[in-house]
């Protein structure tokens, strides 16, 4: 009986019913991101403040996410953390609403970010700890139902616009009321009893770390850099479009971006499984340098439609990947410290990504491209440099080791 409840068809519920979580939730952020940065200019923010806005949300999701798993961990709870994450959401999505100048808008769309900071780890702890033996099938059934709510949500947006003709504020409170439904199935999950450790130290340290590890995540962050806010690519589409189409046309191809970015994910970590993350992670740091340029000097509807889908590649290859390469890199016993380590770097660089980012744009929008593309090229360039590092430090223990093996073969012999 108790194998009943705790599973159907093969499935733990706890992993079903916080995947129906995350579908509600997705499908509610994503009603808003596509319109977010034409709701921002609409309320009369330039592109500085775009920047500012997207690097503030984008660091403080980054940052939280390693504080708030460690306060998890050391209260021996979880559901708490998942609740009040998707509750704080909720709240500030409902206040976004009520927004009546960008600097609303700066407030609420960043303290909405909290809410990720708060639940992310301790939903995963949860998920991890439902399916122990099958972890990746377990993870991956949450991802497909969290990509399908992406998904929707973008194809929604345009429909409430489009079709019915509704304004910003009412997509926004539609979507708010979205994220509030999200939260009835957190009842019913079950989180098994954890003694809190009150030992427990937060380790959020480059020391100790292997030299190659703490230099990739270096490189990550000056990749993140150059990642700058997605608000800006759909502000840059934008300006190709008159009228009605001024506002359907870039919510379309972030619909494609979404889309690409789901069908592309899976295979590109299946891939980087077989010829190595080194390899995969640089082309997608490549493939962002390029798209970032081809912003930066082409301006016509087959173009745009070409770098939406390739921007969404972009983030199938690099997103998850990086995180991957880090677990690889890391022993055993740092890989907390070191996921955390680079959660941090990677949030810290993220908030004067899109201030620079911002700041270009006001003097030239193709600038901002540029910078995008140049500072993704330097990323490219270090990552060589580790791999050449990597492969030498090989060759020289393969060296080693048949050197040692000769001399044991002339001893004994």
């Amino acid at each position: 009986m108790k194998n009943k409840n705790n599973h159907l068809k093969g499935i733990s519920i706890n992993i079903l019913l916080l995947g129906i979580v995350s579908f509600f939730n997705d499908l509610s952020s994503e009603m808003i991101m596509p319109i977010l940065p034409m709701f921002i200019t609409a309320l009369g923010g330039g592109g500085l403040i775009v920047g500012i806005i997207g690097g503030l949300r984008d660091s403080i999701a980054s940052l939280l996410k390693v504080f708030c798993g460690y306060w998890s961990d050391k209260t021996g709870k979880r559901k708490i953390f998942v609740f009040s994450g998707y509750l704080t959401s909720a709240l500030f999505k409902l206040l976004l609403g009520f927004s009546k100048m960008w600097q609303h808008v700066l407030i609420f769309a960043g303290l909405e970010r909290i809410g990720k900071g708060l639940r992310t780890a301790s939903r995963d702890a949860i998920i991890a700890d439902s399916r122990p033996k099958e972890r990746g099938e377990g993870f991956g059934i949450h991802r497909a139902l969290d990509t399908a709510g992406a998904i929707s949500g973008s194809i929604a947006v345009f429909v409430l616009f489009w079709f019915f003709g509704l304004e910003f504020k009412s997509i926004i409170f539609i979507a708010a009321i979205l994220a509030f439904f999200s939260l009835l199935p957190l009842h019913f999950v079950k989180e098994k009893k954890r003694k809190p450790q009150s030992n427990l130290e937060l380790k959020i340290s480059l020391g100790g770390l292997p030299w190659s590890l703490r230099f990739f995540i270096l490189i990550s962050s000056i990749f993140a850099l150059a990642n700058f806010s997605y608000m800006f690519f759909i502000l840059k589409v934008q300006n190709l479009f008159v009228g009605k189409l001024s506002i359907g046309a870039p919510i379309l191809f972030y619909v494609l971006f979404n889309i690409f970015y789901a069908l592309f994910a899976v295979p590109f970590g299946r891939l980087s499984d077989r010829i190595g993350r080194k390899i995969v992670i640089m082309g997608g740091f490549l493939l962002f340098s390029l798209v970032s340029f081809g912003f930066a000097f082409f301006n016509s509807l087959p173009s745009f439609i070409v770098l939406f889908a390739l921007y969404g590649i972009v983030y199938a290859i690099v997103d998850a990947n990086q995180r991957a390469y880090v677990a690889d890199l890391s022993p055993q016993e740092l890989r907390a410290t070191a996921l955390g380590t680079f959660h941090t770097a990677v949030g810290l660089a993220a908030f004067p990504s899109s201030l620079i980012a911002g700041a270009l744009w006001q003097l030239n929008p193709d600038m901002t491209f540029m910078w995008g593309g140049v500072i993704s090229i330097v990323a490219v360039v270090l990552l060589v440099f580790l791999e050449i590092n990597s492969l030498k430090k090989d060759k020289n223990k393969s060296q080693k080791c048949l050197r040692r093996q000769g001399i044991y073969f002339l001893i004994k012999y």
